[in-house]
């Protein structure tokens, strides 16, 4: 008998759950995973990466629908393989509360200060740079550091991926708060709604100098896609090129959840899809020994700590860290926070 070129309903829910996943957000709102598809299975299977770094959930807390979070991560460059590691230019972490039907994703600014401690390198950085220092586990840890929340999963997509998703689900909509044309990012938008291919996605989702906000307003534009990402696959009946964005996988993603944990997912964490929150951990434009680096205050580092701790049913926690320690000695160094036009920052040593 002879295979058709279309899937079957069932197959196609199990390949909508594998591109939810692959955006973080896309792990929340997958099909209803009747069956294994196996074409699917071997592709998801093959983008499986462990990390020390997550305190994994096992099938059976996923089953009784506990609060979880994951860190999204992208990419600026190239396919994962290569010599040039590149550096994660959005990091995004996903709390995922089924009980109270909401997602909240935290965007963390790519300059945002932090410090490694890896075989490569040890001392402050931008936390975009973590990866390149030690992968995954480095970022995973960078990001835990600075906001006491732990990372159950972690989903890692190059900007390649983006763009294939985009176009699998027939583009998206969205809404430009004003026109600019941007070289580097490779686009050029005007003011008002505008449907999206996977090209004019990738570079919506990467201009940064054009726009009056900087990064903080690519954060915003970031999340916006993934949000519209999500209600095009909620609302999608069919994906339009579903075969080559399940080849892509093996180049665009990687993850430490395994098949059976998005199935999982998919089925028992849908409904918190419906209410989306997006918050950004905001931070003061410094400089350090000439870098502009973002550093967030105590007070906006506690706020975001203690919001993301609660989605996940933790108490709250008093941070006591490398960057509120850093904080400590500015502020008593007659550091001016309510200076907007870039002051130097110190980093002082801790002596560890």
């Amino acid at each position: 008998m002879s295979r058709s070129n279309t899937p079957n309903p069932s197959r196609r829910r199990v390949i909508k759950l594998v591109l939810l996943v692959a955006l973080t957000a896309l792990a929340l709102v997958g099909g209803y995973a009747l069956r294994i598809y196996s074409q699917t299975k071997t592709a998801v299977d093959s983008t499986f990466v462990k990390t020390k770094e997550t305190t994994k959930k096992t099938t059976v807390h996923l089953a009784d629908r506990k609060p979880i979070s994951i860190l999204l991560m992208g990419t600026d460059t190239g396919a994962f393989g290569r010599s040039d590691t590149g550096r994660t230019d959005s990091m995004i972490v996903v709390t995922i509360n089924p009980q109270q039907k909401r997602t909240t994703m935290y965007s963390i600014p790519r300059d945002t200060l932090v410090h490694v401690d890896t075989a490569m390198y040890t001392g402050f950085t931008k936390i975009n740079a973590a990866y390149t220092f030690g992968k995954v586990d480095t970022a995973i840890k960078a990001v835990k550091d600075l906001i006491e929340v732990p990372v159950n999963y972690y989903v890692l997509v190059n900007m390649a991926g983006l763009s294939k998703i985009v176009d699998a689900v027939g583009g998206i909509d969205v809404n430009v708060k004003f026109s600019w044309t941007d070289a580097d990012a490779k686009g050029s938008f005007t003011k008002g709604p505008a449907h999206l291919n996977g090209a004019q996605a990738l570079a919506y989702a990467r201009m940064r100098h054009e726009d009056p906000l900087g990064d903080y307003g690519r954060q915003q534009r970031q999340q916006e896609v993934i949000t519209q990402i999500v209600k095009k696959l909620l609302s999608a009946n069919t994906l339009t090129n579903y075969k080559s964005v399940m080849a892509s996988l093996t180049t665009s993603m990687r993850t430490d959840l395994t098949f059976d944990e998005m199935v999982t997912i998919a089925e028992n964490y849908r409904g918190a899809a419906k209410t989306i929150n997006k918050e950004i951990l905001q931070g003061l434009g410094v400089y350090i020994n000439r870098g502009a680096y973002q550093v967030p205050s105590t007070a906006d580092l506690q706020k975001v700590s203690t919001a993301a701790r609660a989605e996940l049913g933790l108490s709250p926690v008093v941070l006591n860290n490398y960057n509120t320690k850093q904080n400590a000695l500015n502020t008593a160094n007659g550091f001016n926070w309510k200076d907007l036009n870039n002051p130097t920052y110190t980093v002082y040593d801790l002596g560890n």
